[in-house]
């Protein structure tokens, strides 16, 4: 019951078949080995901004576009503009397409705006759109002054003035989709109407009830994962057979959002808990004693040592004194938005008690998609991709594509 709570909270896995977890030995069966190399973001956006934003009393700063083709960006701009500063700094985010309403994307604790990669692929295949994936603060490429500050007011307004950077007073159509903690972070963002032009508003796998449930034991679950990697291959490799990805094309592309090369050396208590522990092909059952055993430990650490190159970029457990403000009074604040409404789950088990009586006054669309881990928009981003498109043509928002059919589900 614990681990499954785990689900609704950060961006976590759901548990290996046979209770196999994270942080125990698993062994590679035989066959074909499979491919973990990392895969470049340019391969399913369009461009990606490195906006640098300042405090409202600085002055006007420059918005930069790295990798971008020629004449103007999918945001309808040409490729350096000024505008007046605005409160973070720095703000990375991925954008593909060039008409249409914008789908702005938020990820999940941990996660990065590459978790929206191949959904943003299929999606731009089947309705006319424009796809904004935002690194939030603290997350990805993304650096602002007070990283510290994950509350969800201050990074409800970050969303707001990064809109209001991109567009100033005029901002396109915006349905905002967030997942996990960014489904949390959208749902605030709505309902302080940081992002006047909202037209729709999609979350998924996220509700208050298993969200609130799953705090007291989050932080041995953060302990269970591996602390360090050997590269981001491992990593991958890593997010593929723990379950926390299923989908290894969106894991490979993903997951070097999540790591980062380690800073210092890696001498610090704990540090020896790789990725070498979590994953191995073959293993010695014999154990030495005594003097043996003690110089093997040695050895191994400094092995470690030498081959742990990548981390985490955040420190998820260092986070917890939000996690209230996150998810406390979620399902009461998404019934108030105004705008027609999407959630998305993996499993009906999710749904508390109050978003279940709005659910039967028609108050949101509901959609379970089974089978799937937490991070649903990864493991199946055929079938989000298949919902979201479904919900913006239902709601003349859009218009599909050609060879798109719309199956519009009864709830």
């Amino acid at each position: 019951m614990e681990k499954q709570l785990h689900l609704n909270l950060l961006s976590s896995r759901p548990p290996m078949p046979g209770g196999v977890q994270s942080g125990s030995k698993m062994r590679m069966g035989p066959g074909r080995k499979r491919d973990f190399s990392p895969l470049p973001w340019s391969q399913y956006f369009e461009t990606m901004e490195d906006i640098e934003v300042k405090n409202d009393n600085s002055k006007d700063i420059s918005f930069i576009f790295r990798n971008i083709s020629d004449a103007v960006s999918p945001l309808g701009r040409a490729s350096r503009t000024y505008v007046q500063s605005v409160m973070v700094s720095d703000l990375i985010i991925y954008s593909s397409g060039s008409h249409g309403p914008v789908l702005l994307l938020l990820h999940g604790g941990g996660h990065s705006a590459l978790s929206w990669a191949v959904f943003t692929a299929v999606i731009c295949s089947r309705i006319n759109c424009r796809v904004l994936a935002l690194d939030l603060r603290g997350h990805g490429d993304t650096k602002v002054k007070n990283c510290e500050d994950l509350s969800a007011e201050t990074m409800a307004k970050d969303v707001g003035k990064v809109i209001d950077a991109l567009y100033g007073e005029n901002a396109p159509p915006i349905v905002m989709i967030g997942h996990s903690m960014g489904g949390a972070i959208a749902v605030h963002t709505a309902a302080a109407n940081h992002v006047p032009s909202l037209l729709g508003l999609g979350v998924i796998d996220v509700v208050e009830g298993t969200a609130m449930d799953a705090l007291n034991s989050m932080q041995n679950f953060l302990r269970s994962r591996p602390k360090t990697f050997k590269s981001v291959e491992n990593a991958i490799e890593w997010s593929v057979k723990s379950g926390q990805i299923r989908n290894i094309e969106s894991a490979r592309v993903s997951m070097g959002g999540q790591v980062k090369k380690c800073e210092e050396p890696l001498s610090s208590p704990g540090i020896s808990k790789c990725i070498g522990e979590g994953i191995i092909e073959e293993e010695e059952e014999e154990e030495e004693e005594g003097e043996s055993n003690h110089k093997r430990k040695k050895e191994d650490d400094i092995e470690v040592k030498k081959e742990s190159m990548f981390t985490w970029r955040i420190e998820l457990a260092k986070t917890e004194k939000y996690w209230d403000g996150w998810f406390r009074g979620l399902s009461a604040l998404f019934l108030s938005c105004s705008v027609p409404k999407l959630l998305l789950l993996a499993g009906v088990d999710r749904l508390d008690k109050e978003l279940t009586i709005g659910q039967m006054q028609g108050k949101f669309q509901m959609q379970v998609l089974p089978q799937c881990g937490h991070a649903v928009h990864e493991d199946a981003p055929e079938k989000v991709a298949e919902a979201i498109a479904t919900f913006m043509v239902r709601h003349k928002f859009t218009e599909a594509k050609e060879g798109f059919q719309c199956v519009f589900p009864a709830c």
